[in-house]
């Protein structure tokens, strides 16, 4: 098959099947966004869902967040992965937002790139989520899924390849909206270890499906011989 036809059949499932997909952060405003993200880094959303709404009733604003320091804050997030980092880099990003750029996020990547505690896939996920920018953020499940399903190659061994191998091939329309469509899919369904296949409505044009049955259908004809 090829990678056009894989690409069209794909994304057009999912426009059929889930034409609505959305972060499961929760958050109020791109502030809210960003501290929910960069607590999010190898966390689980449930987990940071669960300890974001004290920390927003306390620390509303950047200049809020700012004045505080790592130490209080730690007492907030202690429950997620790295909160000791995490602490610090909330505090450094809200002393940058109002020293740097009047409080408010920005949307531009090089500005985002500057905060602490946020990289190239925090950026993306604040670009696209934020903004609606055609920013594909490429996490674990992203990464995972698009391998399995064909859409990069093995070549693409690093989170930025994959990124740019799929902004290439979706249309900018589709960006925004398609990033959840991989997480989303990696979560629920394309799992690490037990993938869902048999429910999954792309097996038809997935690589890793197509070999797994050939695989499992060589085996059966080799039992009978």
């Amino acid at each position: 098959m090829r990678k056009k036809e894989r690409y069209e059949n794909i994304l057009a499932w999912f426009r059929e099947n889930v034409p609505i997909a959305e972060t499961e952060l929760h958050y109020e405003n791109h502030f809210q966004l960003l501290i929910a993200v960069i607590l999010s880094a190898q966390c689980t959303d449930k987990r940071v869902n669960q300890i974001t709404p004290a920390l927003y009733r306390d620390y509303p604003t950047p200049e809020a967040l700012a004045a505080s320091s790592p130490e209080t804050v730690y007492e907030y997030i202690k429950s997620v992965s790295y909160p000791n980092n995490k602490a610090k880099h909330l505090v450094g990003m809200a002393r940058m937002l109002m020293e740097d750029f009047g409080g408010e996020v920005p949307d531009r990547m090089e500005d985002l790139l500057k905060l602490p505690g946020v990289g190239r896939k925090t950026a993306n996920v604040i670009q696209s989520v934020a903004f609606n920018k055609a920013a594909m953020a490429v996490d674990t499940h992203v990464f995972r899924v698009s391998h399995r399903l064909g859409l990069v190659s093995d070549q693409c061994t690093t989170p930025f390849s994959v990124e740019k191998e799929l902004v290439k091939h979706i249309p900018e329309a589709d960006i925004p909206i398609a990033h959840h469509w991989l997480i989303l899919h990696g979560r629920y369904v394309c799992q690490a270890r037990s993938p869902k296949c048999d429910s999954c409505g792309l097996r038809l044009w997935c690589q890793y499906y197509g070999q797994k049955y050939k695989v499992h259908k060589d085996s059966k004809e080799a039992a009978k011989k």
